[in-house]
């Protein structure tokens, strides 16, 4: 049975930080731990770190098993932790309908990778915004996602290519670009 490893947990921990005591995220949902949303989470609350701990690997739980079940068969790791970590953030309802999951399942990886970075707007006030934390943390998704993907052809004619082409886009580079800044803004859906 595949699960999350720790790549893929770092990732999540990285984006949805940890909160000790409940509060409402930039959508108003209540928000405690690692981006928890569930009844812990109400107004008052506070857990400790190793329930935060608790709450995450519970909630990584569910994620895993829906995305085993949408996916129909076993994923490269990369993939599975960056599809894990899509849907921790926008919900397993949302991501059901994403259009990243019906191009993965179409075959199209490339379009699945360009897809999650489509998934970087909260809704604030009643409308949807861009927000920069969800921008950082798509492009680090589609990169780890990208590692688990079939290696891309040269991009131009070999004569045409620089002298060294260039190689797959790694997650490393995005992370160290990317996340640079601290991830303050989130978007939380209600997780179905």
């Amino acid at each position: 049975m595949q699960r999350t490893s720790d790549i893929g947990i770092a990732l999540i921990k990285r984006f949805e930080g940890l909160r000790l005591e409940a509060y409402r995220d930039v959508a108003g949902v209540w928000t405690i731990g690692y981006g928890h949303t569930g009844r812990t989470a109400r107004a008052g609350a506070r857990i400790t770190e190793p329930e935060a701990e608790a709450l995450l690997a519970r909630d990584l739980g569910r994620f895993e098993k829906a995305l085993r079940r949408l996916a129909g068969s076993p994923l490269p790791q990369p993939q599975f932790d960056a599809l894990v970590s899509l849907s921790y953030n926008i919900g397993i309802g949302a991501f059901a309908r994403s259009t990243a999951l019906a191009r993965f399942r179409s075959g199209d990886e490339r379009g699945a990778a360009e897809a999650i970075g489509w998934c970087n707007k909260a809704t604030i006030g009643g409308e949807k915004r861009v927000l920069p934390g969800l921008v950082r943390r798509r492009a680090a998704e589609a990169a780890l996602f990208l590692e688990g993907a079939a290696p891309l052809e040269p991009p131009c004619p070999a004569p045409a290519c620089p002298q060294r082409p260039l190689g797959p886009l790694r997650l490393q580079d995005v992370v160290a670009t990317q996340l640079s800044s601290s991830c303050t803004s989130r978007s939380k859906v209600r997780k179905s």
